[in-house]
């Protein structure tokens, strides 16, 4: 890299430095170039260039592309939050189901369910009882988790 920029820079100083000639001819008309006449005596000009300018179309239409990058910045950030937001309702949702399911595993796998009387005591249910329970149970899990 090092010595790519050593040439570059060496061709270019000669650019900046070159200068512009001015001379009139023998029939009085005036001329410039980049190298002096041999045959005229001429003067060295030094010329320089004007700053760049914006023009007023230049510069509407510059505003117009911010405004459309701080637009389009603001709408990906909308819709990521709501991405995220979504994704953060589903893994409850999965969550929940997962819970729902546990326990729903839970009552198809012991015999008797009770239900706790107003003393603390169990008080076991009948097989059809049970059964609609876990019917009931399952209605519920199918309807919240879609499963």
């Amino acid at each position: 890299m090092k010595g790519l920029i050593t040439p570059l820079l060496l061709m270019v100083i000669p650019i900046a430095q070159a200068g512009a000639y001015r001379w009139v001819d023998e029939d009085g008309q005036t001329h410039f170039g980049d190298r002096p006449p041999a045959n005229a005596v001429s003067d060295e000009v030094r010329l320089e260039s004007a700053p760049p300018s914006l023009d007023a179309v230049a510069s509407e239409r510059k505003q117009r592309v911010s405004e459309f990058l701080q637009q389009s910045a603001k709408e990906r950030a909308a819709r990521e939050k709501a991405e995220a937001k979504q994704e953060a309702r589903a893994a409850k949702l999965e969550a929940h189901c997962e819970n729902l399911e546990a326990r729903l595993k839970y009552l198809k796998s012991v015999s008797g369910i009770y239900r706790l009387n107003k003393d603390g005591e169990r008080v076991f249910v009948n097989d059809e009882e049970n059964e609609r329970i876990r019917e009931k149970f399952q209605a519920r899990v199918q309807s919240e988790c879609d499963v």
